[in-house]
């Protein structure tokens, strides 16, 4: 690892997520504890958790997030509307939205936008999701501009159902942003090498169930480092 790499806290970065459909309350404690004891900003759940989350949380570092129309985008802006509000009422202080890639298809911006809008106006970050490797590098860019006019504090780049975070977005999310808002990567992170190279491309954050064990490949990375340089 270069100077810059050793200086990454990888904690500091990651979206504890629980996204998997048969998830149980016992394994949302677990996802709860173990983002207090290593630091994580958040907990993802389903926002059916949200509320036992945020109770388990309560008073500590981690904030809860969920999902808004996931994984596919495509229920009614009203019902994600309606989604998010309960979200919010829960306890949840970020909101992962799933963007309508049907409307993307078709040219149909300007209700993505309203869609986005008028969640993003609920007063939480909002991370709109593109699931980028459903798309064309020109859909990216679109989908970007669109959450970005929205409202959207972050672009994310996949659900992590249909496929994962790789440097190439991250890179393009970054070129197109320009700094305007955050990137989370997201889907398919295994690795500390992976998350690091993630963070250098641009991600501000990282979307992944592997937290703590992506934590423990890091700390030791840097011991054999240290080792070896003795």
């Amino acid at each position: 690892m270069s100077q810059l790499d050793a200086e990454i806290d990888l904690a500091e970065f990651i979206d504890h997520a629980l996204l998997d459909p048969t998830a149980t309350s016992e394994q949302v404690a677990r996802w709860c504890t173990e983002a207090d004891r290593f630091g994580f900003p958040t907990v993802c759940v389903f926002p059916s958790y949200v509320r036992l989350a945020v109770e388990l949380l309560h008073k500590k570092r981690p904030v809860v997030c969920t999902v808004i129309g996931f994984p596919s985008g495509a229920t009614t802006a009203a019902v994600k509307r309606y989604e998010a509000e309960e979200a919010i009422d829960n306890g949840a202080r970020e909101l992962d939205v799933m963007i309508n890639l049907g409307w993307l298809k078709q040219g149909k911006t300007n209700e993505i936008y309203r869609e986005l809008a008028a969640i993003c106006e609920l007063g939480q970050p909002v991370k709109a999701i593109l699931e980028m490797n459903l798309l064309t590098d020109e859909e990216k860019m679109l989908a970007a501009e669109v959450a970005m006019d929205a409202g959207a504090a972050f672009l994310k780049t996949h659900t992590g159902w249909y496929g994962g975070a790789t440097v190439a977005d991250i890179r393009l999310l970054k070129a197109v942003t320009k700094d305007r808002v955050q990137i989370k990567a997201s889907g398919g992170i295994r690795t500390a090498e992976q998350a690091i190279k993630l963070i250098l491309a641009g991600a501000t954050r990282l979307g992944t169930s592997r937290g703590p064990d992506l934590v423990r490949q890091r700390d030791t990375l840097e011991k054999e480092k240290q080792t070896g340089s003795k």
